[in-house]
């Protein structure tokens, strides 16, 4: 190589390494956030990947045989640590650039790790990761931070105890030791909870059972797993139902093929996007490929409720059955709703986030049977309530259900809000910060970078004003 190249490419590294640099510095969240009033949104901006398919797509190849490539990953803590995991069990997995290459082991060629795994705050990773381990014959222990050893696991392990997966917990709780069994039998399983969390970790389980497991849940949850593993070859049957009851067969002993997999935009992320700009007057955004699956869209139905102007362009079907869309919002005058509890199992993540804008409603909006809410990154229930409260808008609790009476855009904030390092009650507080009357400060934010690590450099790309926190 000549000197001219050699310097030549020793600038190019410097450049490449800095700008990376910059990259990462510039997406790092400060734990002490600030959000201001502003006057309008304007832009298009695209979210981050979807959190549930990424996760799915990573742990779904590495059950396959041959080599699987998955681009537009997540790149936010809760994913990464699922690359962990898989690596710690022994799965190759390659990056290049913004692509993901999986080398599959097949359905029981996890590895002993040789060291704990580490779920962070995720639960998703913990629970779907104890199905797909019960079919390889290792011993693995799962763990996570303080918030995730806190969280139940006893709706995962009672099934897949069934199905002849040991588990050893003090209460239910990580950290956990799974121990698999190349002898797993199929079950009927009524779940008592329509849960995808619940559903995926049994039909994993289920791709190894000698027979055919079969789940009920009261109603659907969402159905990435079963759109993803017919994409994988899995023999599955399922016929999503909008309403009542819902079925899923699949039968075990059959491989998963390596497949190529892109991931649309996380429709739970854009909605902080979708709802600021529908409460903040002059607002006008674009959300370009958005995933639009019936079982996730329950928030933007929801909005259209209440009187938001919002529109689905560009619509298009990938090639695992996931409907995507360009989201086109603006701003609303929005009107209470009165949501019944089937809508929580389509959008029990986005309730923090629709309590905000029943917040700046005009008129009483309810939302029923959302006990779920307590079981999340923190007891978002009893958050949601605590922190409208703080903000000045009256709020009631009936059981399960949330009466939020709005203010019709007469929100005080000028208050300091304890996410208690739950991302979906930190980004909610803070986009109500841009129409509260004084500033709202949020403690707790590193937490967003679980999800959506680059959420304060887009939403401030298009017009909110949210900082380092100073005295308020």
């Amino acid at each position: 190589m000549s000197k001219k190249n050699c310097k030549f490419n020793i600038k190019f590294v410097i450049i490449s390494y800095n700008k990376e640099k910059n990259m990462i510095k510039k997406n790092i969240i400060k734990n002490n956030l600030t959000s201001y009033k502003v006057k309008d949104l304007k832009g298009i901006i695209e979210p981050p990947s979807d959190k549930s398919i990424s996760h799915r797509a990573l742990l779904f190849s590495s059950l396959a045989v041959g080599k699987s490539k998955i681009s537009n990953l997540l790149n936010s803590e809760d994913v990464l640590n699922m690359v962990k995991a898989l690596k710690i069990l022994g799965i190759k997995i390659l990056k290049k650039n913004n692509e993901y290459y999986v080398i599959g082991s097949g359905l029981t060629g996890f590895k002993t790790p040789n060291k704990n795994i580490d779920c962070g705050n995720s639960g998703t990773l913990a629970r779907i990761l104890m199905g797909a381990l019960g079919g390889s014959e290792i011993i693995a222990t799962l763990t996570g931070d303080s918030s995730l050893r806190t969280r139940p696991m006893g709706r995962v392990t009672k099934p897949l105890k069934k199905m002849g997966i040991n588990f050893s917990s003090s209460n239910e709780l990580l950290p956990l030791i799974v121990q698999g069994s190349d002898d797993l039998l199929p079950i009927k399983y009524n779940s008592p909870v329509s849960s995808a969390q619940v559903k995926t970790s049994i039909l994993l389980a289920g791709l190894n059972a000698k027979g055919t497991t079969e789940i009920i849940e009261p109603f659907s949850s969402r159905d990435h797993t079963e759109n993803l593993l017919k994409y994988f070859g899995a023999n599955i049957k399922y016929n999503t139902k909008n309403s009542g009851k819902n079925r899923i067969l699949i039968t075990g002993g059959k491989s998963l093929n390596s497949r190529i997999i892109s991931i649309p935009g996380d429709i739970s992320s854009a909605a902080f996007n979708i709802v600021a700009a529908i409460i903040i007057p002059g607002s006008n955004i674009i959300i370009k490929n958005v995933g639009t699956n019936y079982f996730r869209k329950g928030i933007l139905e929801a909005l259209e409720m209440m009187g938001a102007k919002i529109k689905l362009k560009n619509k298009d079907i990938n090639n695992y059955d996931e409907p995507i869309a360009d989201i086109h919002v603006k701003y609303s005058k929005l009107k209470g709703i009165n949501l019944n509890s089937s809508f929580s199992a389509r959008m029990i993540d986005e309730y923090p986030i629709l309590a905000i804008a029943a917040a700046v409603a005009n008129g009483k909006s309810v939302f029923r049977g959302l006990s779920e809410l307590r079981y999340k990154e923190s007891d978002r229930f009893n958050g949601i309530i605590d922190g409208l409260i703080s903000c000045g808008i009256k709020v009631e609790a009936i059981n399960d259900d949330i009466i939020i009476f709005g203010s019709n855009a007469q929100v005080n904030g000028g208050v300091t809000i304890n996410c208690k390092y739950d991302h979906r009650i930190a980004m909610s507080f803070l986009i109500l910060g841009a129409v509260s009357k004084k500033p709202i400060k949020v403690i707790g934010c590193k937490s967003i970078s679980t999800s959506y690590p680059n959420f304060i450099s887009e939403v401030n790309s298009i017009g909110m004003n949210i900082s380092e926190s100073v005295n308020i």
